[in-house]
Protein backbone atom coordinates (compact mmCIF):
# COMPACT_ATOMS: atom_id res chain seq x y z
CA UNK A 1 0.00 0.00 0.00
CA UNK A 2 1.18 3.54 -0.71
CA UNK A 3 -0.04 7.02 0.04
CA UNK A 4 -0.21 8.96 -3.22
CA UNK A 5 -0.10 12.75 -2.59
CA UNK A 6 -1.47 13.35 -6.08
CA UNK A 7 -4.48 11.20 -5.32
CA UNK A 8 -5.67 13.20 -2.36
CA UNK A 9 -3.80 10.94 0.09
CA UNK A 10 -5.83 7.95 -1.02
CA UNK A 11 -4.32 4.58 -0.19
CA UNK A 12 -3.82 2.29 -3.18
CA UNK A 13 -2.47 -1.21 -3.58
CA UNK A 14 0.98 -1.13 -5.22
CA UNK A 15 -0.10 -3.81 -7.69
CA UNK A 16 -2.89 -1.66 -9.08
CA UNK A 17 -2.57 0.39 -12.24
CA UNK A 18 -2.08 4.09 -11.62
CA UNK A 19 -4.34 6.21 -13.78
CA UNK A 20 -5.28 9.29 -11.82
CA UNK A 21 -6.25 12.56 -13.44
CA UNK A 22 -5.60 15.87 -11.76
CA UNK A 23 -6.93 19.21 -12.74
CA UNK A 24 -4.28 21.80 -13.50
CA UNK A 25 -5.20 23.67 -10.33
CA UNK A 26 -4.77 20.54 -8.21
CA UNK A 27 -1.37 19.80 -9.74
CA UNK A 28 -0.10 23.31 -9.08
CA UNK A 29 -1.48 23.15 -5.54
CA UNK A 30 0.40 19.93 -4.80
CA UNK A 31 3.60 21.37 -6.25
CA UNK A 32 3.24 24.40 -4.04
CA UNK A 33 2.86 22.20 -0.98
CA UNK A 34 5.57 19.64 -1.62
CA UNK A 35 8.00 21.13 -4.14
CA UNK A 36 9.57 19.01 -6.86
CA UNK A 37 8.45 15.38 -7.08
CA UNK A 38 9.74 12.54 -9.21
CA UNK A 39 7.37 9.74 -10.11
CA UNK A 40 7.83 6.33 -11.68
CA UNK A 41 4.49 5.50 -13.26
CA UNK A 42 3.44 1.90 -12.77
CA UNK A 43 1.94 -0.04 -15.61
CA UNK A 44 0.35 -3.45 -15.42
CA UNK A 45 2.94 -6.22 -15.36
CA UNK A 46 5.81 -3.80 -14.76
CA UNK A 47 7.85 -3.59 -11.60
CA UNK A 48 9.61 -0.72 -9.90
CA UNK A 49 12.86 -2.17 -11.26
CA UNK A 50 11.64 -1.27 -14.75
CA UNK A 51 11.75 2.45 -14.04
CA UNK A 52 13.94 4.38 -16.46
CA UNK A 53 16.20 7.24 -15.52
CA UNK A 54 18.37 9.52 -17.61
CA UNK A 55 22.10 8.87 -17.49
CA UNK A 56 25.14 10.48 -19.05
CA UNK A 57 28.48 9.68 -20.61
CA UNK A 58 30.40 11.63 -23.23
CA UNK A 59 32.44 10.29 -26.07
CA UNK A 60 30.41 7.09 -26.30
CA UNK A 61 29.65 4.97 -29.32
CA UNK A 62 26.67 5.25 -31.63
CA UNK A 63 25.27 8.76 -31.40
CA UNK A 64 28.56 9.99 -29.96
CA UNK A 65 27.35 11.26 -26.62
CA UNK A 66 24.71 10.54 -24.01
CA UNK A 67 23.19 13.55 -22.32
CA UNK A 68 21.74 13.52 -18.82
CA UNK A 69 18.20 14.82 -18.52
CA UNK A 70 16.17 14.84 -15.30
CA UNK A 71 12.74 13.29 -15.13
CA UNK A 72 9.75 15.40 -14.19
CA UNK A 73 6.13 14.89 -13.26
CA UNK A 74 3.72 13.62 -15.87
CA UNK A 75 1.33 16.45 -15.16
CA UNK A 76 -2.43 16.23 -15.11
CA UNK A 77 -3.06 15.78 -18.81
CA UNK A 78 -1.39 12.71 -20.27
CA UNK A 79 -3.97 10.73 -22.24
CA UNK A 80 -2.87 7.62 -24.11
CA UNK A 81 -4.71 8.40 -27.34
CA UNK A 82 -2.67 5.91 -29.38
CA UNK A 83 -2.27 8.46 -32.17
CA UNK A 84 0.69 7.34 -34.26
CA UNK A 85 1.44 10.54 -36.15
CA UNK A 86 4.29 12.96 -36.67
CA UNK A 87 2.17 16.08 -37.25
CA UNK A 88 0.12 16.56 -34.07
CA UNK A 89 -1.42 19.94 -34.88
CA UNK A 90 -4.80 18.72 -36.11
CA UNK A 91 -7.84 17.42 -34.26
CA UNK A 92 -8.73 13.99 -35.72
CA UNK A 93 -12.41 14.55 -34.89
CA UNK A 94 -12.84 17.35 -37.42
CA UNK A 95 -9.48 18.01 -39.09
CA UNK A 96 -9.13 21.46 -37.55
CA UNK A 97 -5.49 22.57 -37.29
CA UNK A 98 -4.49 24.50 -34.20
CA UNK A 99 -3.08 27.95 -34.99
CA UNK A 100 0.40 28.93 -33.87
CA UNK A 101 3.98 29.23 -35.04
CA UNK A 102 5.18 25.91 -36.49
CA UNK A 103 7.63 24.00 -34.32
CA UNK A 104 9.66 20.99 -35.45
CA UNK A 105 10.88 18.82 -32.56
CA UNK A 106 13.43 16.03 -33.05
CA UNK A 107 14.30 13.56 -30.30
CA UNK A 108 17.58 11.63 -30.46
CA UNK A 109 17.18 8.74 -28.01
CA UNK A 110 20.14 6.65 -26.84
CA UNK A 111 20.75 3.95 -24.28
CA UNK A 112 23.73 3.93 -21.94
CA UNK A 113 25.38 0.52 -21.67
CA UNK A 114 28.64 0.32 -19.76
CA UNK A 115 30.69 3.33 -20.82
CA UNK A 116 29.15 3.72 -24.24
CA UNK A 117 25.86 4.90 -25.68
CA UNK A 118 24.02 3.88 -28.79
CA UNK A 119 20.76 4.90 -30.47
CA UNK A 120 17.70 2.86 -29.55
CA UNK A 121 15.10 1.86 -32.12
CA UNK A 122 11.52 0.85 -31.41
CA UNK A 123 10.78 3.09 -28.43
CA UNK A 124 7.53 5.02 -28.20
CA UNK A 125 7.97 8.79 -27.83
CA UNK A 126 4.77 10.59 -26.79
CA UNK A 127 4.42 14.35 -27.12
CA UNK A 128 1.54 16.44 -25.77
CA UNK A 129 1.01 20.11 -24.99
CA UNK A 130 -1.46 22.98 -24.65
CA UNK A 131 -2.56 25.16 -27.54
CA UNK A 132 -1.95 28.90 -28.00
CA UNK A 133 -4.58 29.65 -25.34
CA UNK A 134 -3.17 27.24 -22.74
CA UNK A 135 -5.82 24.57 -23.36
CA UNK A 136 -5.19 20.80 -23.48
CA UNK A 137 -7.32 18.39 -25.47
CA UNK A 138 -9.54 15.52 -24.26
CA UNK A 139 -9.73 16.61 -20.61
CA UNK A 140 -12.09 18.38 -18.24
CA UNK A 141 -10.73 21.32 -16.28
CA UNK A 142 -12.36 24.14 -14.31
CA UNK A 143 -11.44 26.45 -17.18
CA UNK A 144 -12.42 24.27 -20.15
CA UNK A 145 -13.89 20.96 -21.28
CA UNK A 146 -12.32 19.45 -24.40
CA UNK A 147 -13.38 15.82 -23.99
CA UNK A 148 -13.45 14.10 -27.35
CA UNK A 149 -10.88 16.44 -28.90
CA UNK A 150 -7.37 15.10 -29.55
CA UNK A 151 -5.35 18.02 -30.87
CA UNK A 152 -1.65 18.43 -30.02
CA UNK A 153 -1.17 14.81 -29.00
CA UNK A 154 0.61 11.95 -30.69
CA UNK A 155 3.48 9.50 -30.65
CA UNK A 156 6.27 8.29 -32.90
CA UNK A 157 8.48 5.20 -32.83
CA UNK A 158 12.22 5.79 -32.80
CA UNK A 159 13.90 4.66 -36.00
CA UNK A 160 17.20 2.79 -36.36
CA UNK A 161 19.04 5.98 -35.45
CA UNK A 162 16.98 6.50 -32.29
CA UNK A 163 15.18 9.45 -33.91
CA UNK A 164 11.56 10.52 -33.50
CA UNK A 165 10.29 13.71 -35.17
CA UNK A 166 7.21 15.84 -34.60
CA UNK A 167 5.55 18.82 -36.22
CA UNK A 168 3.60 20.91 -33.73
CA UNK A 169 3.15 24.56 -32.70
CA UNK A 170 5.00 26.66 -30.18
CA UNK A 171 3.02 26.10 -26.97
CA UNK A 172 0.96 28.80 -25.33
CA UNK A 173 0.89 29.52 -21.62
CA UNK A 174 -1.40 29.27 -18.63
CA UNK A 175 -1.14 30.80 -15.21
CA UNK A 176 1.62 29.40 -13.01
CA UNK A 177 3.70 27.70 -15.74
CA UNK A 178 6.11 28.89 -18.44
CA UNK A 179 5.99 27.60 -22.00
CA UNK A 180 6.63 23.86 -22.05
CA UNK A 181 6.05 20.56 -23.84
CA UNK A 182 5.43 17.20 -22.18
CA UNK A 183 7.09 14.02 -23.40
CA UNK A 184 7.24 10.38 -22.44
CA UNK A 185 9.63 7.70 -23.72
CA UNK A 186 8.46 4.13 -23.17
CA UNK A 187 8.87 0.62 -24.43
CA UNK A 188 6.33 -0.97 -26.75
CA UNK A 189 3.72 -3.16 -24.98
CA UNK A 190 4.95 -6.15 -27.01
CA UNK A 191 8.62 -5.68 -26.13
CA UNK A 192 8.59 -8.12 -23.20
CA UNK A 193 10.07 -5.53 -20.85
CA UNK A 194 8.44 -2.36 -19.64
CA UNK A 195 9.66 1.08 -18.72
CA UNK A 196 8.83 4.72 -19.17
CA UNK A 197 10.60 8.02 -18.66
CA UNK A 198 8.58 11.22 -18.41
CA UNK A 199 9.74 14.82 -18.46
CA UNK A 200 9.15 18.26 -19.96
CA UNK A 201 10.87 20.53 -22.46
CA UNK A 202 11.31 24.27 -21.89
CA UNK A 203 12.23 27.24 -24.05
CA UNK A 204 14.54 30.20 -23.66
CA UNK A 205 12.57 33.11 -22.19
CA UNK A 206 13.80 35.47 -24.90
CA UNK A 207 12.42 33.22 -27.63
CA UNK A 208 9.12 32.86 -25.80
CA UNK A 209 8.83 36.63 -25.41
CA UNK A 210 9.35 37.08 -29.16
CA UNK A 211 6.81 34.36 -30.00
CA UNK A 212 4.17 35.69 -27.61
CA UNK A 213 4.39 39.16 -29.15
CA UNK A 214 2.94 37.71 -32.36
CA UNK A 215 -0.51 36.39 -33.27
CA UNK A 216 -2.27 34.25 -32.24
CA UNK A 217 -0.44 34.37 -28.87
CA UNK A 218 -0.45 38.16 -28.38
CA UNK A 219 -4.22 38.27 -27.80
CA UNK A 220 -3.77 36.35 -24.52
CA UNK A 221 -1.32 38.89 -23.14
CA UNK A 222 2.01 38.39 -21.44
CA UNK A 223 2.57 35.23 -19.35
CA UNK A 224 2.71 35.52 -15.57
CA UNK A 225 5.51 32.96 -15.10
CA UNK A 226 9.01 32.83 -16.53
CA UNK A 227 11.35 29.85 -16.32
CA UNK A 228 13.10 31.06 -13.17
CA UNK A 229 9.75 31.42 -11.40
CA UNK A 230 8.64 27.87 -12.10
CA UNK A 231 9.15 25.27 -9.36
CA UNK A 232 9.75 22.44 -11.81
CA UNK A 233 12.17 24.41 -13.96
CA UNK A 234 14.22 25.42 -10.92
CA UNK A 235 14.92 21.74 -10.28
CA UNK A 236 16.77 20.73 -13.41
CA UNK A 237 14.92 22.65 -16.08
CA UNK A 238 18.12 24.12 -17.41
CA UNK A 239 18.98 20.62 -18.66
CA UNK A 240 15.58 20.38 -20.34
CA UNK A 241 15.80 23.48 -22.53
CA UNK A 242 15.00 22.75 -26.15
CA UNK A 243 17.49 24.76 -28.22
CA UNK A 244 15.51 26.16 -31.12
CA UNK A 245 16.41 28.11 -34.23
CA UNK A 246 14.36 29.90 -36.85
CA UNK A 247 13.07 27.53 -39.51
CA UNK A 248 10.76 28.80 -42.23
CA UNK A 249 7.89 30.64 -40.59
CA UNK A 250 8.53 28.99 -37.22
CA UNK A 251 11.19 27.18 -35.21
CA UNK A 252 12.97 23.84 -35.01
CA UNK A 253 14.93 22.13 -32.25
CA UNK A 254 16.68 18.85 -31.47
CA UNK A 255 16.81 17.21 -28.05
CA UNK A 256 19.37 14.51 -27.18
CA UNK A 257 18.61 12.15 -24.32
CA UNK A 258 20.09 8.89 -23.03
CA UNK A 259 18.22 6.37 -20.90
CA UNK A 260 19.46 3.71 -18.50
CA UNK A 261 17.29 1.15 -16.79
CA UNK A 262 17.67 0.77 -13.01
Amino acid sequence: MSNDPLNGGRMENDDDDIGYTLTRREALSVLGATGFMLFGCRQQGRSAADTVRAAAVTGGAGSGSCVARPASIEGPYFVDEKLNRSDIRSDPSNGEIKPGLPLEVTFNVSRLAGNACAPVAGLIVDLWQCDHLGVYSDVSDPGFDTKGKRFLRGYQITDAGGVAKFTTIYPGWYSGRPAHLHFKIRSAPTSGTGFDFTSQLYFDDAVTTEVYSQPPYAAKGRPDTRNADDQLYRRGGGQLLLPVHKSGSGYAGTFDIALQRV
